[in-house]
């Protein structure tokens, strides 16, 4: 047998192929029973449904939209945050009944570039450098994109975190505790070695860089000067549960320990409870971003609204993307910015108390 076309349908149900394309793409011209008939046959005849490269090329879409990440997916997978991001966009265009692919940035081969190759409508673009290869290819394709958690881009909407304002809420609650000796475990920037380390961060690692500036802001106004460690963001667990044991088991140890997130924090933890010390009797501990790991080890931390800002981030994209193949200058919905920055709150638990001595 030849391969099934809609021609072919069309002479066995007795119709014009243009029936028989409106049953799949355009229902509602049909009435029930021949819709019904028209599929029926279709079936019969192993006919799967109209092409989707032909069909996304005649509507102009494709009906998925990308998302720029740094890093290997298993490394996202294992950050709670990132993979809670992810779900929370995942769930928004699923309403919206569009399709997430997921671009890896910087991960390409020579023949393959994903941001350059791949169909798709729009991109969010989720804490990637700006001077990104991926990016800059998404801009040259002219695709609608929205940023999340990075510097933004003068021309297209972003949203971000007040990780600054939150940073030194948890940093002058250990202060008010009465905490003096107070370090901090902190993520390397990129391109440390070519970069001043303040600017490689702000530029690579838009959050960490604005959390330290929090951190900061309280412990200078105190006359503190921190000892700060800094580790890869894809540092194992492991690694970290040894860097922070080492951080700890030292006459002259923290009495207080800020941690760049939750998992850090978790790290942090175990190390404090494998050298004997109590959390919070003999160290405190805070981490950021109140995943569920903070609420299973009861850590004092900074909340921010991750399902909020990838729903958002997808409304955002969704309406530039609409104004885009409108060809029309998007404007935000009342009064609404171009640069959207979400607020982060204090989370006090049991990690934080009083310094023993």
């Amino acid at each position: 047998m030849g391969k099934v076309t809609l021609q072919s349908i069309a002479d066995a149900v007795g119709v014009s192929r243009m029936t028989v394309s409106n049953a799949f793409s355009r229902p509602q011209k049909l009435s029930a029973e021949l819709r019904t008939k028209i599929l029926a046959t279709a079936e019969e005849m192993g006919y799967v449904g109209p092409d989707p490269a032909a069909r996304a090329l005649a509507r102009g879409r494709t009906g998925t939209v990308g998302l720029l990440m740094t890093g290997w997916l298993g490394e996202n997978a294992a950050d709670a945050v990132s993979m809670a991001m992810l779900v929370a966009v995942g769930d928004a265009l699923a309403e919206r009944g569009l399709a997430l692919t997921l671009i890896p940035a910087g991960l390409a081969g020579e023949e393959v570039v994903p941001a350059r190759d791949v169909p798709m409508d729009g991109a969010l673009v989720y804490i990637c450098e700006p001077d990104s290869a991926d990016v800059a290819w998404l801009r040259k394709r002219d695709l609608p994109l929205v940023t999340i958690d990075q510097l933004t881009l003068s021309d297209v909407p972003a949203i971000n975190v007040d990780d600054r304002s939150g940073a030194r809420a948890v940093a002058q609650h250990l202060l008010d505790l009465g905490h003096r000796r107070v370090s901090i475990l902190q993520v390397a920037p990129l391109h440390e070695e070519t970069e001043s380390p303040a600017r490689a961060q702000e530029i690579h690692n838009p959050p960490a860089h604005e959390r330290m500036l929090g951190w900061q802001d309280a412990l200078a106004a105190a006359g503190l000067e921190p000892v700060e460690v800094r580790l890869s963001a894809a540092t194992p667990h492991e690694r970290t549960f040894e860097v922070a044991r080492q951080m700890l088991d030292r006459p002259d140890r923290p009495t207080a320990l800020l941690c760049f997130s939750d998992s850090m924090a978790g790290q942090a933890v175990r190390a404090a409870e494998s050298l004997g010390l109590a959390v919070p009797g003999d160290v405190s501990v805070v981490g950021f971003d109140d995943s569920p790991v903070a609420e299973a080890l009861g850590l004092t931390t900074v909340a921010q609204p991750i399902s909020e800002k990838g729903s958002l981030a997808v409304r955002l994209l969704v309406d530039a993307i609409e104004a885009h193949r409108e060809a029309v200058i998007p404007e935000p919905a009342d009064g609404e910015p171009l640069h959207r920055v979400l607020p982060t709150s204090l989370v006090v638990r049991t990690s934080t108390a009083p310094p023993s001595s």
